[in-house]
């Protein structure tokens, strides 16, 4: 097995690991989305862009999550029973896992559930941005294209 298939690129990981029925909806509610704001002006569409700017990735859903969950459980396993702390390392196994391989058991139910990558949050506000009109300016320097990339 090829290191690539068990590590795969950061930006590809969960896109790789997630049903690409899950995918295909997410993509399609983008569509749906950006299908709305095509003919919005561009206060709109700047507003939009800052919604997306708020908008929690999965990673940091699955953080929050999992390091919520490694809080109670460190808790009762203080508190109450010392087996609590299983569950305390299994999360943070899962947490491993996901880590490098982009996949843990509460992958599926968040992405059903329409959160995103960044990767795909940030195409959504790259389309937005060309909506608006922000990439038909002529920059000559790097730093110009770097701003406006960022803007």
């Amino acid at each position: 097995m090829k290191i690539k298939n068990i590590l795969p690129p950061t930006s590809q990981r969960v896109f790789m690991r997630t049903d690409p029925k899950i995918n295909a909806e997410i993509r399609n509610h983008t569509i749906r989305t950006l299908n709305i704001f095509k003919n919005c002006n561009e206060t709109e569409i700047s507003e939009r862009i800052r919604m997306l700017n708020q908008e929690w990735d999965i990673e940091r859903v699955l953080e929050a999550s999992a390091a919520a969950l490694m809080l109670v459980s460190s808790y009762l396993g203080i508190k109450t029973s010392k087996l609590c702390f299983l569950i305390t390392g299994t999360i943070g196994a899962f947490m491993v896992q996901h880590a490098l391989q982009g996949w843990c058991p509460p992958l599926s139910l968040v992405r059903k559930w329409g959160v995103r990558t960044a990767e795909e949050i940030h195409a959504e506000k790259t389309a937005l941005k060309i909506m608006r009109g922000d990439f038909f300016d002529d920059y000559s320097t790097a730093v110009d294209v770097l701003n406006m990339a960022e803007k």
